[in-house]
């Protein structure tokens, strides 16, 4: 568990580098510009949260069969995935280019935000959505490398695109050397420059090495059966990340109702927050491919005591996590802003009071991590859209709503409301796995013939993760 979930740690450490990068620099530029991020980063989300889904169903898919035994056909699911998310990914951005002001303008916005800092985010997206292919294209290969159970190789392709947008983010803001002075613009650039790089490394490693299924050409012609079947698995978790998506657009919506101080401090916070994912969605996703593999060889319950080990190694983990957050959440969130920019004082004490709230949470974010991972390894992707659906829209954006507005707490009461989220999640997650019925696999014994019609014999199928 621990071999397959540090790659995955190390890849989501260097995916919040990639973040905190683009709000490290852009903080020495103003106070608005992270502002402006925390307005733009949700509605990118919602966008690439259609798509995502589909990368899910292609790892699901792919550890299955690999459990099973049947290379030729985890290389079909591969190719299959890549090209029609690939494609779905390119329509995505242009349709996302071009409603960029119309999905700005649902925001009810305070009236200092609206002038300054919607503008700014209006700048980043634009860009942005344009690279999304790009984005999509290493999405697809990290997430079909993890199926098949190696997660170094993406490890590695990340680490060279985060170096690339660390290096890019100052020169292309700023100006520096050579480069054009783009501002906010130029940290979107950044990022999608460094995607592309990863994209193709990753089709290369795909195609041109042993490292992941076996992929060839002629199984890109479309199979109306597999993308079939992709779309099948992938849409509850396409709209799981959705719903996920519209839940951070809908808070915020309420967060934008603030000056730009508050705006400020929540994004801030919650690319801190995502900090804290990183041991849960590692782990989270190493038990996906070890519940995936073990349910492909029939072996239910070494999948169902890696999920309670996991759990309980998320929670520990945890723990200590946020005691850290709980006793320094000042000098933590005031490293990523120059002292003196516009609201700098202000977004450091409200993102101080919210890293300290949200550290209650810690456990429980780990804990429903796994649970979901365990769901969607066992295909039943639509059981995880339900649990994440609970935490966000039960659990999360009535109770910021009822302690922010309602109640009259004000930017303490949306804190408040964030940390309860996952607190709820979890416990309903971890209830319902307790009855057992995700023990189910996705690919029968006809799945997992060869490309010569021969089910592989038992003895020679590999160990699984």
């Amino acid at each position: 568990m621990v071999e397959l979930a540090w790659p995955i740690v190390v890849i989501q450490l260097l995916q919040v580098a990639y973040n905190l990068a683009d709000t490290f620099w852009l903080g020495q530029l103003s106070g608005n510009a992270v502002a402006a991020i925390s307005l733009a980063f949700p509605l990118v989300f919602f966008l690439i949260s259609v798509g995502g889904g589909f990368t899910t169903a292609g790892s699901i898919l792919v550890a299955q069969f690999t459990g099973a035994d049947s290379e030729g056909s985890a290389g079909k699911v591969a190719a299959q995935t890549l090209g029609f998310v690939v494609s779905l990914s390119t329509v995505l951005g242009v349709v996302g280019h071009f409603v960029t002001g119309d999905m700005l303008a649902l925001l009810p916005a305070d009236a200092e935000t609206a002038a300054v800092v919607v503008p700014m985010a209006a700048e980043y997206m634009e860009v942005f959505f344009l690279g999304m292919p790009a984005l999509f294209g290493f999405f697809v290969f990290s997430s079909l490398m993890r199926g098949y159970g190696n997660t170094r190789a993406p490890m590695i392709v990340m680490f060279v695109s985060v170096a690339i947008n660390v290096v890019l983010d100052p020169l292309l803001i700023f100006g520096w050397w050579l480069f054009p002075e783009m501002g906010i613009a130029g940290a979107a650039v950044a990022t999608i420059f460094a995607r592309a790089v990863a994209a193709v490394v990753g089709v290369y490693v795909l195609f041109f090495t042993n490292a992941g299924p076996d992929i060839e050409l002629s199984q890109f012609y479309p199979d109306l059966s597999m993308v079939s079947r992709i779309v099948r698995v992938g849409t509850p978790s396409a709209a799981e990340q959705s719903t996920t998506a519209l839940a951070m657009i809908t808070l915020t919506a309420m967060v934008a109702s603030f000056p730009p101080a508050v705006v400020g401090a929540f994004g801030l916070g919650n690319r801190l927050i995502s900090l804290v994912f990183l041991p849960a969605m590692g782990l989270g996703r190493a038990t996906n491919t070890m519940v995936g593999q073990n349910l492909g060889a029939a072996n239910e319950d070494r999948a169902e005591r890696a999920v309670w080990l996991a759990a309980k190694f998320a929670a520990a983990v945890l723990f200590g996590v946020a005691v850290v957050a709980a006793v320094f959440p000042a000098p933590i969130v005031s490293v990523f802003l120059a002292p003196g920019s516009e609201n700098a004082a202000e977004i450091v004490d409200f993102g101080t009071t919210y890293l300290r709230i949200r550290s209650v949470e810690f456990i429980f974010v780990g804990i429903l991590q796994v649970m979901l991972g365990a769901f969607r390894g066992a295909g039943n992707t639509k059981t995880a859209m339900v649990m994440s659906m609970v935490a966000l829209w039960i659990g999360r954006v009535p109770t910021v709503y009822l302690f922010a507005f309602t109640l009259g707490w004000g930017a303490t009461g949306i804190w408040v409301g964030m940390a309860l989220g996952n607190i709820l999640g979890a416990i309903a997650a971890a209830l319902w796995f307790t009855r057992g019925t995700w023990k189910e696999t996705i690919v029968d014994a006809d799945d997992a013939e060869d490309d010569t019609g021969a089910t592989p014999d038992e003895d020679d199928q590999p160990e699984p993760t």
